[in-house]
């Protein structure tokens, strides 16, 4: 069961007590990601989160990863289009260390000139590490083709030039603007109990609210076609459709029916473009949710000489999506597939503590295994088709990545 507190500031902390470990995850979760961003600071969500790690009024960057690894503790941190994650994982005995620790880099870190500059180049090589994967930038490509100059379309990292334009005084200014006691959930899963709400509260209690949020303008879907021309091996290919927001009623037949369309090995398009086609090593598709849009992805990667073929094989998988839907087979199939990946994947405390800092917040809400078990188990033809329909009735946006 999910225990959630809110603050007196508006701070909201859930907690979710798993007796049978031994072990403790705290996530601190803050409505800060590329969307927030415009294009003079685009990247400085990511680049935020970075210099966390850099130093503080109390410690230096080689201290804050000596503590850690003192208690044996998983320290990371990602950043998203909507959100940024801090999160530790260690044994239940070290859990007010490490949210010490954690408190320390979230309010105190000193965002020094020299390490600024120093992590500048980090990221710089970031950046060129990702260009030399193109089955990883074809889907920022895509979402530029989708989303336009919205900064859905953005990248995360940002780029070599908006990198330039971060200061420690926008840092600063970032931090205030979207570290506020509203845009902050405390997540915690593992062997503890409620008593650990109070200890976070107090750490907490300094957090201050904004008394005017930003407005975040909603994105309209565009269907375009995108190629960059790389020295690459392969030709990578995107297709984009118009999807769901999160909360949509309609979340769990999307998610059935994409699971049939290219989530598994099972999936039509694995077993036509690979199986039989025998055109690509990789194929899949995937629906991401945002706060007011969402995007269904399809990728795949084959020789350039093959692309067109590629390109006619999944159109062909996809409108015989759209003229007969998925068999009775499929569809139990796909159900029992995503009630065992979700139970199995909730097994650790970290996905537990990610779970309920993104639903709470993103959502403020929080349903049980069995309602969603429940949810999936009403998934029907007439609903997936309801879905596929609502799917692809726009063409969809595209982008590539191939040699010249």
């Amino acid at each position: 069961m999910v225990e959630k507190h809110t603050s007196e500031n508006g701070v909201r902390i859930v907690l979710e007590n798993v007796p049978e470990v031994r072990s403790v995850t705290i996530g601190i979760w803050v409505l800060a990601g590329s969307r927030n961003e415009g294009m003079h600071n685009n990247g400085i969500s990511h680049f935020l989160e970075h210099m966390f790690f850099k130093g503080t009024e109390k410690r230096n960057a080689q201290e804050i990863a000596e503590s850690f690894d003192a208690i044996g503790a998983q320290i990371n941190a990602f950043t998203s289009k909507e959100y940024t994650c801090y999160f530790v994982r260690v044994l239940d005995t070290h859990k007010e260390y490490a949210l010490e620790m954690l408190v320390d880099m979230f309010f105190d870190s000193i965002f020094e000139e020299e390490e600024i500059k120093r992590e500048k180049k980090v990221v710089y090589e970031e950046i060129k590490m990702y260009e030399d994967t193109p089955d990883d930038i074809v889907h920022d490509l895509l979402a530029k083709a989708a989303y336009g100059d919205h900064p859905l379309g953005y990248p995360i990292l940002g780029t070599d030039e908006s990198l330039k334009e971060i200061t420690q005084a926008a840092l600063h200014t970032y931090k205030q603007e979207r570290y506020t006691a509203e845009n902050v959930v405390i997540s915690v899963a593992g062997n503890v109990d409620s008593s650990f709400i109070t200890v976070i509260e107090d750490h907490f209690e300094r957090l201050k609210p904004q008394s005017q949020q930003a407005v975040v303008e909603k994105p309209v879907f565009l269907t375009n076609d995108m190629k960059r021309n790389k020295d690459t091996e392969q030709a990578h290919l995107s297709l984009g459709y118009n999807g769901l927001q999160l909360g949509d009623e309609r979340s769990s037949s999307l998610i059935v029916m994409n699971n049939v369309l290219g989530g598994s090995m099972s999936s039509r398009l694995f077993q036509e473009v690979r199986e039989k086609e025998g055109l690509a090593y990789t194929v899949f598709s995937y629906h991401a949710s945002f706060l007011d849009n969402g995007l269904l992805t399809i990728y795949a990667g084959t020789g350039k000489d093959k692309l067109p073929k590629l390109q006619d094989t999944i159109n062909r998988v996809v409108d015989h999506f759209i003229t007969n839907g998925l068999t009775d087979k499929e569809l139990k199939n796909s159900k029992e597939q995503l009630k065992s990946n979700m139970v199995l994947g909730l097994e650790s405390t970290n996905s537990r503590m990610s779970r309920n800092g993104r639903n709470e917040l993103l959502l403020s809400r929080h349903r049980t295994v069995d309602e969603i078990i429940k949810d999936i188990d009403g998934v029907s033809h007439a609903s997936i088709q309801e879905i596929i329909e609502a799917t692809f009735k726009q063409a969809a946006t595209t982008a590539i990545i191939a040699p010249k």
